[in-house]
């Protein structure tokens, strides 16, 4: 009876589901553990967070089974309109919304909250893949390619704004796909120096709200690099990160156990921006690696997902998406073990969070909706 079930209305590629599923159990389990110091400070009762996570948990994973049921090509007539809207409400929110240490990411309506940079990434990612699509088999232009350059300059810079890591992130996937899009190298390197240009002058002016912050934390990576970082790390800076190296060090091979962790309770937002490092001082470095192996799987099978396709624009569409998923995976992981700056980026499908969940399963539904296409037809 369930067998039946799960094979009438969970379609497409079923290795993805089987990854989501592990990784959705896993989130369940690690931030009931390290949402401990939510718990204790704020009210709601000990398994208000808990609670509130599954429902968010179920509901990435209902929006996950929505997109994965639709005609993936018909994001493509809406994307454009995505990227003016996602541009508008990134520049509202900078503008007008007040957000925590001033990082103004998040749009509020009524009780609830969003962050316009979700809808930003997956509306660009799709235009991007839309565009690049139709020109596979045409030679570029400058005209054609200045529209897409100008659209990834302009909404990865009103990310900056208040994100820079997250615009950086953005930034690397469409500079990918446009790569495996075919598009002409001195193209690719007028992209760079239109981003390098902007920051350059985002940095010099001071605009943003985050430029600072993320300016500090490169040289406190450097100087940890040099071994010329202050003795005393103050919770800003180095903070962070050596308490992700006590929870790193605590969790050995095997890890503590679940439910275990004591560096949740002092590493900032355990349950979000480090929890990779709660993973694995309760499950050991084999829990981290058996997650790191699953985010390598979910690029693997995407990437098969993209040579399944027989369209252009879905393979664009799911390499993109795919990109976007594990790299910000890799980057989060890279943060918990040293091997980058602090971004506050969380990890895709593990990590607390709200509006992020919903955005994330729709991104994997659409890969999904992707794998589901065997028509070997290049036309979009």
């Amino acid at each position: 009876m369930v067998t039946n079930w799960l094979k009438s209305n969970l379609k497409g590629d079923h290795q993805i589901w089987t990854i989501v599923a592990a990784l959705s159990m896993i989130s369940i389990i690690v931030v009931s553990s390290a949402s401990g110091k939510l718990a204790v400070m704020a009210s709601g009762g000990i398994f208000y967070h808990i609670f509130k996570h599954i429902i968010l948990v179920s509901l990435g994973l209902g929006s996950m089974w929505f997109f994965h049921r639709l005609d993936y090509h018909r994001f493509a007539m809406y994307s454009n309109a995505g990227v003016i809207l996602s541009f508008a409400l990134l520049i509202y929110a900078y503008k007008f919304e007040q957000g925590i240490n001033h990082a103004n990411r998040w749009i509020h309506v009524g009780g609830l909250t969003f962050m316009p940079s979700d809808l930003a990434k997956l509306s660009l990612i799709t235009n991007l893949a839309a565009m690049l699509a139709k020109r596979q088999h045409v030679s570029y232009t400058f005209n054609e390619i200045l529209p897409m350059i100008v659209k990834i300059i302009l909404v990865c810079s009103a990310i900056a704004l208040t994100n820079v890591s997250t615009s950086l992130l953005l930034f690397t996937t469409c500079f990918l796909l446009m790569f495996f899009g075919r598009v002409p190298s001195q193209y690719l390197l007028l992209a760079l120096a239109g981003i390098f240009i902007t920051a350059t002058l985002l940095v010099m002016t001071g605009t943003g709200s985050r430029i600072e912050t993320a300016r500090n934390r490169v040289i406190n990576f450097a100087s940890g690099l040099k071994g010329t970082k202050k003795k005393d790390a103050s919770q800003t800076s180095d903070y962070q990160i050596e308490r992700s190296f006590y929870a790193i060090a605590n969790g050995g091979v095997l890890g503590k156990g679940p439910g275990k962790s004591q560096q949740r309770y002092f590493l900032t937002e355990s349950e979000s921006d480090f929890i990779y490092a709660i993973i694995i001082e309760e499950w050991g470095m084999i829990g981290g690696v058996f997650v790191l192996g699953l985010y390598l799987w979910f690029l693997y099978r995407g990437m098969k997902a993209v040579d399944s396709s027989g369209r252009a624009f879905g393979g664009l569409l799911s390499a993109g998406l795919t990109f976007s998923l594990v790299i910000q995976a890799m980057v989060h992981m890279g943060v918990a073990t040293g091997l980058g700056p602090v971004t506050g980026q969380n990890l895709p499908l593990l990590s607390m969070g709200g509006s992020s969940l919903l955005f994330t399963g729709a991104m994997v539904g659409i890969i999904i909706a992707v794998s589901r296409d065997k028509v070997n037809n290049p036309i979009l």
